[in-house]
């Protein structure tokens, strides 16, 4: 493997890697689902326009209205997907929640066939019924760090984040023109602003180590995570992109197993893995390696997920 192919499946690989580590972050700051969104879109998408400004690509920008409209939405969705993502790890597990919140493929699958006419193949409602029956097995045998049953609630959230999510990226497939790494900086500006009057409500926390880990996820978990993603996912073919987004949720499990005493039933492993099967798997043969097609949205934890063809 020459070096131009090492250097992108590493940086991918190490994106992958971080995004699994994100809801070990989140409950680490002690801070409200909103508070955290708002420090990750405020460090992050800071950090994201010096990097468009040092690039020149913010001074060249001139987006018409729809465009402008249509990035604020999507930054809309975006950021609603993390508030709610980010409060579902409370309520359930880092792992179920994550899991769960990979649902976000097919639902983007349905919005696309209901609002832009795509042709829904056999195969894609065969991947979501396994998908929400996997769904429904967590939810029936998922435990929490206390030995109880995880409240609905959480796996709700989740959900409704993975919901949000599809939008974002139904949206973003509108913007398929724009660099994601702008679009990505305009959606956090925008997110910054909208949770900033929440911070009356939901405070961010004031002791100097729940800071840092808030300032570890704007700057490891948001700026230099999207950079290495849009360095990498390009130049990537997308079953290799698909196989190594696994990395995410089989990290974020790990995490949860080793750090937070989770422990999965039989049951709850096998939804897992109904889910993850259902989601993640990669595309039909026959998809030229050399022009690998994904999506150009960004996921409420920093991924970017395989664009699904039948």
């Amino acid at each position: 493997m020459t070096n131009s192919e090492t250097r992108p499946l590493l940086q991918w690989s190490a994106a992958m890697a971080m995004s699994g580590t994100i809801g070990a972050v989140v409950l680490e700051s002690g801070a409200a689902a909103p508070a955290v969104a708002f420090a990750r879109c405020f460090v992050g998408g800071t950090l994201l326009v010096l990097w468009c400004l040092a690039r020149g690509w913010l001074p060249a920008w001139r987006p018409s209205k729809r465009d402008l409209g249509l990035a604020v939405l999507g930054g809309l969705f975006l950021v609603g997907n993390w508030v709610l993502l980010f409060a579902s790890y409370a309520l359930s597990s880092i792992s179920v929640s994550t899991v769960v919140y990979h649902t976000q493929p097919l639902i983007l699958v349905g919005l696309a066939a209901a609002f832009l006419g795509e042709k829904v193949a056999k195969s894609h409602l065969v991947r979501a019924a396994i998908a929400f029956g996997g769904v429904a097995l967590i939810s029936l045998s998922a435990h929490g760090e206390d030995g109880k049953p995880v409240q609905l609630a959480g796996i709700g959230l989740a959900l409704g984040a993975a919901l949000l999510y599809a939008g974002a990226s139904f949206v973003a497939k509108q913007l398929k023109h724009i660099r994601p790494h702008l679009l990505a900086a305009v959606q956090t500006t925008v997110g910054a602003i909208l949770l900033a009057p929440v911070l009356l409500v939901t405070p961010l926390p004031t002791a100097p180590r729940e800071l840092l880990w808030l300032v570890l996820l704007g700057t490891v978990h948001t700026a230099l995570m999207y950079v290495l993603m849009y360095a990498s996912i390009g130049k990537l073919p997308t079953t290799t992109v698909a196989l190594l987004s696994y990395l995410y949720p089989v990290v974020a499990v790990l995490v949860d197993v080793a750090f937070y005493g989770h422990r999965p039933t039989w049951p709850e492993a096998l939804g897992m893995l109904a889910v993850l099967a259902a989601a993640l798997s990669p595309q039909r043969r026959g998809q030229s390696p050399k022009e690998p097609k994904v999506s150009r949205a960004t996921d409420p934890c920093g991924t970017r997920t395989p664009a699904r063809r039948s």
